[in-house]
C-alpha cells in the first residue's frame, strides 16, 4: 500500500500552486523539460494508449508563430513565459499500440475500424495526460499557466500541418511572478460537486 504524501507535498501540488499570469525571466533548461516528460509518461491511460505529444516552444521564431493563434488576453502570457508547451494529441495514437500494449497485438484495429471511438479515446486520454503534466511540473518546482484562449485550427496549421497531431491546450511553464496573481477564486464544496451512492 502507498504511503500518503506529506502535507507539504500536497500543498505544493494542489493548494498552494496557482495558474500563473506573469513570469520571471529565469530560463527552464532542457534537462528539466526531459525530467518533466519522464514523470508525466508514467501516468495511466486506457490501454496504455498515451496519445499526448508535446511541442515545447522556446525559440523566438516558434513563439512568434504561436502568438498568431493566441487570443488577445493571452498574448503577454505566451510572450513572457520561458517555455510554452503545446499539449497535443496524436489522432493516430493506435499505431503505437503494438509497442505500448504488446499483449494485445490487434488492439489498434478497434480504433482503425471505429473512428469516433478513436477520437473520443484520444481526447480523453491526452487530457488526462495533460493533468499529469501539470502535476509533474509542479512536483519538480515549475509553475504552470494552462490556456485554452487560442484558435485551435491556427495552431494545428502552424505547427502540425500534414501530421496526425492536433492541439489540446497550451501550458506556459517557468517560474511565476507572484505580482501577476489574481486573488484565489473559490472552489465548489464536496456536497456541491459530489455524491456518494
Amino acid at each position: 500500500m502507498n504511503e500518503p504524501l506529506d502535507s507539504r507535498a500536497r500543498r505544493q501540488l494542489f493548494m498552494d500552486a496557482r495558474s500563473q499570469n506573469a513570469w520571471l525571466s529565469i530560463p527552464v533548461p532542457d534537462e528539466l523539460l526531459r525530467e518533466l516528460y519522464e514523470l508525466t509518461r508514467w501516468g495511466p491511460t486506457s490501454m496504455n494508449c498515451s496519445p499526448m505529444r508535446i511541442v515545447f516552444v522556446r525559440s523566438a521564431a516558434a513563439r512568434e508563430r504561436l502568438l498568431q493563434a493566441v487570443s488577445p488576453g493571452n498574448l503577454e502570457k505566451v510572450r513572457a513565459a520561458p517555455v510554452v508547451a503545446i499539449v497535443a494529441q496524436d489522432m493516430r495514437f493506435y499505431e503505437q499500440l503494438p509497442k505500448l500494449f504488446p499483449h494485445r497485438p490487434d488492439a489498434g484495429r478497434i480504433f482503425r475500424e471505429q473512428p469516433k471511438v478513436a477520437e473520443d479515446t484520444c481526447f480523453r486520454n491526452s487530457s488526462l495526460q495533460g493533468g499529469y503534466f501539470i502535476l509533474a511540473a509542479r512536483g519538480i518546482g515549475l509553475d504552470c499557466g494552462p490556456l485554452s484562449g487560442f484558435d485551435t485550427g491556427s495552431v494545428d496549421r502552424l505547427f502540425f500541418e500534414g501530421t496526425s497531431l492536433r492541439v489540446n491546450f497550451l501550458c506556459c511553464l517557468g517560474y511565476g511572478d507572484p505580482a501577476g496573481l489574481f486573488p484565489r477564486s473559490p472552489r465548489l464544496e464536496f456536497d456541491e460537486a459530489c455524491e456518494i451512492l
